[in-house]
């Protein structure tokens, strides 16, 4: 039984590691360059996302996933004040596939999202970034590095975010 417990903890402690590293090793990391589609149609190269040396924040969502919906809604409340303040740009990537991408501008409309909206139907860039669920929040520094990664939503995620932009930018 103890040998059990000691291999139960051995292996928690070697996941959390691994996972560490795998986190570590995306950080510091370029935006991937995948071509995908605006809401107007047009082709978009994620590698050459910029801001003019600020902050972007790339976010993964789905309609049907209701603590994106929940993140980006919370999110749009500051969103004004948040750009004022640092000139950050917000990149939303819907990951709705053919059946539901058609959901993805009704809803947008409807919340009067400021956002840029590309869509990642086939996962492209969802593979690329190794987004396993959404949703989840990249943060890219005005030098185009991933600099932060967030994966799921809870209330309060997004002053953890806002904490971020600010100390990527001296800010704080």
């Amino acid at each position: 039984m103890r040998l059990l417990i000691m291999t139960f903890f051995a292996l928690t402690f070697t996941c959390g590691a691994l996972a560490q590293e795998h986190q570590k090793g995306l950080l510091e990391k370029q935006v991937p360059a995948v071509q995908l589609k605006d809401m107007d149609g047009n082709t978009i190269n994620t590698g050459e996302l910029e801001n003019d040396g600020k902050p972007i924040i790339i976010s993964f969502w789905a309609t049907w996933c209701t603590p994106c919906k929940k993140e980006l809604n919370t999110i749009h409340d500051m969103y004004i004040d948040w750009q004022a303040e640092t000139g950050v740009r917000l990149v939303a990537v819907s990951v709705d596939d053919e059946r539901t991408k058609n959901r993805v501008v009704p809803y947008v409309d409807s919340k009067a999202w400021e956002y840029e909206i590309l869509y990642d139907p086939n996962g492209e860039l969802k593979r690329a970034m190794g987004v396993n669920n959404v949703p989840h929040t990249f943060l890219i520094d005005g030098e185009g590095n991933i600099v932060y990664s967030h994966n799921n939503y809870a209330p309060g995620d997004e002053y953890e975010l806002y904490d971020k932009i600010l100390e990527i930018q001296g800010l704080e």
